[in-house]
């Protein structure tokens, strides 16, 4: 090896030790302190029109962490319009933000926030409502986001029973007629034999 070629491998080798040193404080502080994390219970939901749904995340928590740096924003894209389905802002709700379309359609269980996860109870679906539901988190701890997809298919009209039809009088007396007159030449015939 020559000289040169020694003094380029001592460089580089120098060099990779010193990113090692720069990066291990990085490395070992996110295995540590973990990492904040988002994630949707399903990836996909199918439901019917006029049908109720609940969809859930869960989210990283600590028991220290404190409500007021909670912010929560989860929303419906579909590809025509956005809406927010929820919106908490620094641990306070702001339902004024929550689109008039799904007004009184939409409830958070508020008891399972504390637990690290948002679960939304979607009422009356229609087949609007499909798309991909986000839910974005941010605390003291970080932020994250997942989505999942709803596809909502327009209910199935089931045919109505049909109701028996009632025959008139005239019409019955007529195929009872028949159904005599039938029979007596049938047995004129069979006599005959």
């Amino acid at each position: 090896m020559s000289v040169s070629q020694k003094h380029t491998t001592e460089l580089v080798t120098r060099f990779v030790e010193k990113m090692i040193w720069i990066l291990l404080p990085f490395v070992l502080t996110s295995c540590v302190c973990g990492t904040f994390v988002v994630e949707a219970a399903q990836t996909s939901y199918q439901a019917e029109e006029n049908d109720n749904i609940t969809l859930e995340w869960t989210f990283t928590t600590k028991t220290d962490s404190s409500s007021s740096s909670l912010n929560i924003i989860c929303y419906l894209l579909t590809g025509i319009k956005d809406s927010i389905l929820y919106h908490v802002h620094e641990g306070v709700e702001v339902p004024e933000s929550q689109d008039g379309q799904l007004a009184g359609r939409v409830q958070v269980d508020k008891d399972v926030l504390r637990e690290g996860r948002i679960r939304l109870h979607v009422s009356r679906l229609r087949t609007d409502d499909s798309g991909f539901y986000v839910c974005d988190v941010l605390t003291d701890d970080g932020s994250s986001s997942d989505r999942c997809r709803l596809n909502v298919t327009a209910a199935v009209d089931q045919p109505e029973p049909q109701k028996p039809t009632e025959r008139s009088q005239a019409e019955s007396r007529g195929r009872i007629g028949l159904y005599v007159g039938l029979t007596a030449a049938l047995l004129s015939v069979c006599a005959g034999l």
